[in-house]
């Protein structure tokens, strides 16, 4: 093992120290994690469909024969009629059918059901019915909505388990768009300053017009076919996005390679540079003079389109500014170190030295920028939701739940269970964020 290798280890290792010492990060963390659990066993958490089911002489496991073919199907003879039936899983109601033993999940709805019997907004208290072969009986403890029903009838409890899902998924996919641009971008201007970059006028002419027409050819004559893919499904969407952001480096990079390899004299060919600092610096004010969520808001009203990869992305396109000035600051710093220098002197390319040198060792502020971005992206999300210009009107987040509460006063379940459960999301992330911040600090000793 290297110096340099020796040295980052027992950083590392100090940092998880210094981190554990910090009881209100590491239960943070404790309880992130199991948040992240909820989220990924939401469909055997919360499911209409039962675990375990014996009916009519047939075994089935309903969650799971339907977890990846929603319209699975199977059929059986009806014990009482003796009649062959088709059972369509996502369609049946189980607790009709005279079943010999069922294993319900912990709570035994989908967010998107609707309980016709528990309509307007019946609380977790109140009493609850439900229809079984025998006829309307009161709910037994399995079957009750425990944190209560919307106006339609949907379980709030089912809503929070499959909420967790949706905030954490938007909230790290949307800083880790956030992260590749403010890291790089950052890097760039941190390492190349404002002189360090230089190339022929022709070159910056060609490479700006390279910008105009990567936005104009991968994004702007785009948008109607974009706005179709999204509405086939996210993979499509996502395919078609990415291909516009392919696009978008190719003619930059056709136009800055011609440029490179046209030589002229005279005015176009005076080697001038490229003031990258001052570009991405003045992007980060504007950005930070806007109101992000008014920004976010905007934007979304101006592609109409309203899915989850759309507002991940626009989450992300508009939070990078603060990565970027960590970024930044970390590479001004890093740039000026011996080993840079001394990489610069043996001839390695510029992108190596960022990319492989520099950059590692200047992430651990970004580190700590991307935990409270997640904190910001969720309540964000949260807010659109609210507002009813987030995700779809399908899918239940836990500020759509929010939302509901305006439309009963006394409907307290509502407001306290969501908004506990983004107050908790919020804060966990935030005193990771603050952890981080004081482990990666070399000058902090507890």
């Amino acid at each position: 093992m290297s110096n340099k290798e020796k040295n980052e280890f027992l950083f590392r290792k100090h940092a998880w120290q210094q981190f554990k010492k910090n009881r209100a990060g590491l239960w943070s963390v404790y309880i992130l994690i199991f948040l992240i659990l909820i989220a990924l066993f939401s469909p055997f958490i919360a499911n209409k469909q039962p675990l375990y089911v014996s009916y009519g002489g047939k075994t089935f496991y309903p969650v799971f024969q339907t977890l990846f073919n929603e319209s699975y199907s199977d059929s059986v003879v009806n014990p009482e009629s003796g009649i062959k039936e088709e059972l369509v899983f996502n369609t049946v109601d189980w607790r009709r059918l005279k079943k010999d033993f069922v294993v319900w999940t912990l709570i035994p709805y989908s967010p998107e059901q609707f309980d016709k019997y528990n309509t307007d907004f019946v609380g977790p208290n109140d009493t609850q019915k439900y229809r079984s072969h025998d006829g309307m009986k009161e709910s037994p403890w399995i079957l009750r909505h425990h944190f209560g029903t919307d106006g339609l009838g949907r379980d709030v409890a089912s809503g929070l388990i499959h909420g967790t899902k949706i905030s954490l998924t938007v909230g790290i996919l949307s800083m880790g768009i956030a992260s590749l641009i403010g890291v790089f971008l950052g890097a760039l201007a941190g390492f190349y300053g404002d002189t360090r970059y230089k190339l022929t006028r022709l070159r910056k002419y060609l490479t700006f017009l390279g910008l105009f027409f990567g936005f104009y050819y991968g994004f702007l004559i785009r948008t109607e076919s974009m706005k179709n893919a999204f509405q086939e499904g996210v993979f499509s969407g996502s395919m078609s996005f990415l291909f516009g952001v392919l696009l978008f480096l190719f003619y930059l990079v056709l136009f800055n390679l011609i440029g490179k390899y046209i030589r002229l004299r005279g005015f176009l060919g005076v080697m001038v540079p490229l003031k990258i600092d001052s570009y991405v610096s003045r992007c980060i004010e504007v950005l930070n003079s806007l109101p992000t969520l008014l920004l976010i808001i905007t934007i979304a009203a101006i592609l109409e389109e309203r899915s989850l990869f759309v507002l991940m992305i626009i989450i992300g396109a508009t939070s990078w500014t603060g990565i970027a000035r960590f970024t930044r600051a970390e590479f001004l710093k890093l740039r000026e170190l011996e080993y840079i220098q001394a990489a610069q002197v043996l001839g390695y390319s510029n992108f190596r030295i960022i990319f492989k040198h520099a950059l590692p060792n200047g992430l651990a502020p970004v580190f700590v920028s991307i935990a409270f971005g997640v904190a910001s992206a969720i309540l964000v999300e949260s807010s659109l939701s609210f507002l009813g210009i987030g995700v779809p009107e399908d899918i239940v987040t836990w500020g759509s739940l929010l939302s509901l509460g305006k439309e009963e006063f006394d409907a307290w379940w509502l407001v306290i269970f969501p908004g506990f459960a983004i107050f908790i999301t919020i804060t966990v992330y935030n005193l990771i964020g603050d952890s981080l911040r004081d482990a990666l600090d070399p000058k902090y000793t507890k």
